[in-house]
């Protein structure tokens, strides 16, 4: 989908959405852009990018935000998204239709404070590294959750619960982190040749939010893996608990099953002609059973 023309302050804003084939060629045609730029800046597998080319003067500007899989759930992967300044033209281009972008984008349009188009363009980066925020909230309160769970029976469905919290963290984590590395690159950059004061600030206000939203990552990560390896400690607890019990019971079951099996034997044993000789079998058995767990006590295998 292309969007009709918006002006962002005289300069021309041209959205698009998951635009197909013959959009594409639109592009192509009615704008001069060309072919290999569209494939790169809708490719879904890109990572967090700025790419300057001299001769034509075009900016592509490539960052990751965050796609929710099942929001309920907090499964969140993420998708690129991309800029492209061309021949003064400001192209957008969310090909994964992530609701944070359409949300950053037109946050960025209404802010009466942006006056220019690079304006524009941090603050709309700094829209997307704020929608990390609340998944990372969401995160914390499902991570308390799983935490309780801990002095509780575990159930398959919390193990579950945590895969998919790892799962999230390790997307969303790389995703920050790659997105705050190209935001420290971005005024070393053409992007940040001679900017002014404001341009600067807005650099400066951008990566102090990536470093937070990468902060509080880096701190959900490592709770979360504290909490499975807690999970796994206690399962082998269980495990073992389990186990013990087993082995002491088939022990335990061991002994009267040889003493029957002696005396059920068709020869002569002693006590075997007594008219209660069962009750003398059972009465070894027990003291045996007996012995045989104060042993296993004396040795602490109990």
């Amino acid at each position: 989908m292309i969007k009709p023309e918006k002006m962002i302050n005289g300069t021309k804003w041209i959205e698009t959405i998951q635009i197909n084939a013959e959009e594409r060629a639109t592009l192509e045609d009615q704008y001069g852009i060309d072919e290999d730029i569209i494939e790169y800046v809708t490719d879904k597998d890109e990572s967090t990018n700025y790419v300057y080319d001299l001769n034509e003067d075009d900016q592509l500007f490539i960052f990751l935000a965050p796609y929710a899989l099942d929001k309920q759930a907090l499964r969140y992967i993420t998708q690129p998204f991309g800029m492209l300044l061309h021949k003064g033209v400001l192209f957008t281009f969310n090909q994964s239709h992530i609701p944070e972008v359409n949300t950053a984008l037109y946050s960025a349009m209404d802010n009466p404070e942006v006056q220019t188009v690079d304006a524009f363009i941090l603050e709309t980066l700094f829209a997307v590294v704020d929608s990390f925020i609340p998944i990372s909230r969401g995160i914390t309160k499902k991570r308390n959750y799983l935490d309780k769970m801990l002095n509780r029976k575990t159930k398959n469905s919390d193990l579950v619960s945590l895969s998919h919290l790892q799962q999230t963290l390790t997307f969303l984590s790389s995703a920050v982190q790659t997105n705050l590395s190209e935001l420290n690159r971005l005024p070393k950059t053409h992007f940040g040749a001679n900017a002014d004061q404001d341009k600067m600030d807005l650099f400066e206000d951008v990566q102090i939010e990536g470093e937070q939203v990468q902060r509080m990552f880096e701190i959900e990560t490592q709770v979360v893996d504290r909490i499975d390896h807690t999970f796994n400690s206690i399962a082998n607890n269980n495990l073992n608990d389990t186990m013990k019990f087993l082995t002491i019971w088939s022990l335990t079951m061991a002994v009267p099953t040889i003493i029957t099996g002696f005396y059920g034997m068709n020869v002569k044993l002693p006590l075997a002609g007594l008219q209660y000789a069962w009750m003398v079998t059972l009465g070894i058995s027990i003291a045996l059973i007996v012995a045989m767990l104060i042993m296993l006590k004396m040795r602490r295998k109990m």
